[in-house]
């Protein structure tokens, strides 16, 4: 049976991606180390798995108190809904948020989430995303990236996560 992605070509494959993901938390936990809770919220649908993946590793590297959140938003039209974050947050002052996707493309979806956590007063907010392709049109920046791909207007990236734990991401 043909895949959806048996026409492109694979650019990370499960091992590399689950060493990004080390790298990432190992980096996220250098630059908060004086820190004792972080939130951690993935952009629903494969910011969201990418950040539970980010979440286990700094589970088992980090004392942080770590809270994982769920944002949805219509990527292609996000000021059309409300954005959505499961579960609810209580209390976000002065607190640490990793805002996480899994690609940067145009950095629009970055953009529009980062009011909802202005608005809370986060003390900080670090982006962090597994791959950077460089077609920012928003003035978002990743603070920490898994691999960064210069790529044409044209290519996209595609990263699957499936649950059989055999992660990939193609340049389409």
């Amino acid at each position: 049976m043909e895949t959806a992605f048996s026409a492109q070509t694979r650019i990370l494959d499960s091992e590399q991606i689950r060493q990004k993901i080390t790298r990432i938390a190992f980096e996220i936990y250098e630059h908060n180390f004086e820190e004792t809770e972080l939130v951690i919220v993935g952009i629903a649908p494969n910011g969201y798995v990418f950040a539970e993946l980010l979440h286990q590793e700094l589970q088992k590297i980090s004392p942080f108190e770590l809270t994982l959140h769920r944002l949805e938003l219509d990527k292609q039209t996000p000021t059309q809904q409300n954005l959505t974050l499961t579960p609810q947050t209580g209390n976000l002052q002065n607190k640490v948020v990793i805002l996480v996707d899994d690609v940067l493309n145009t950095g629009r979806t970055l953009a529009y989430s980062l009011p909802l956590f202005l608005d809370a007063q986060a003390r900080k907010i670090e982006i962090a995303t597994l791959i950077d392709r460089h077609h920012t049109l928003f003035p978002v920046a990743a603070t920490y990236t898994g691999y960064s791909l210069a790529t044409t207007l044209n290519e996209h990236i595609e990263v699957a996560f499936p649950e059989n734990g055999n992660f990939a991401a193609y340049l389409v």
